[in-house]
């Protein structure tokens, strides 16, 4: 037996990757070296637009979320694609060395990017931690935190008369009166069957 469930109980956090251009939420951060100029690696899955934005790019930024965070920067960053929308135009954010960070985070990594490494499904990319700040002194959502407490975080509200399909896996939101019959969720790749209808 094999419950993919148990990885939530590693205990990663909930962060705002951006760079130029985007940006998307990642769970995936640790600090792998120490020093004054510390090395941060995230992974980011190799078909989100911000893999390819981050391979044109030279540094990134980390903002760091809280239990309090407004949802919609969730919603926002880990729903939409930048090839889609101007992400940065929906939250508040701060220019910080040439990157957008989220101004309603406990604080911020600047890494100016120093090696990459891919495997099948995610690129881990290494930075040198170049600028940081703490905003305020608050709990961090953790991985864990955010799949338990899922559902309301990412309540969605319909108008009357418009179906939505909502991802039980990772809250993938789509729109319309039936699933085609092989969809699968461009978020975390899961079937129709795992979507929960809501009128």
């Amino acid at each position: 037996m094999k419950n993919i469930n148990i990885t939530w109980k590693i205990t990663q956090g909930m962060y705002v990757l951006t760079t130029e251009n985007g940006g998307c939420v990642v769970d995936a951060v640790s600090q792998v070296s120490g020093g004054d100029n510390p090395l941060i690696s995230v992974a980011v899955m190799k078909k989100n637009y911000t893999n390819e934005l981050l391979k044109n790019n030279t540094k990134f930024a980390i903002s760091i979320l809280s239990k309090q965070v407004n949802p919609e920067i969730i919603k926002t960053f880990g729903f939409n694609s930048a090839r889609d929308i101007n992400k940065f135009e929906k939250a508040e954010t701060m220019q910080i060395k040439g990157l957008e960070v989220i101004k309603d985070s406990i604080g911020y990594m600047i890494c100016e990017i120093v090696d990459s490494i891919d495997n099948d499904t995610h690129t881990l990319f290494i930075g040198k931690l170049i600028e940081g700040e703490v905003f305020e002194e608050k709990e961090p959502m953790s991985y864990a935190y955010y799949q338990e407490h899922k559902n309301e975080l990412l309540k969605v509200t319909t108008e009357k008369g418009q179906t939505a399909w909502i991802c039980t896996v990772c809250g993938y939101v789509y729109y319309g009166e039936e699933l085609p019959e092989d969809f699968k969720c461009p978020i975390c790749q899961v079937g129709k069957e795992l979507f929960k209808k809501k009128e």
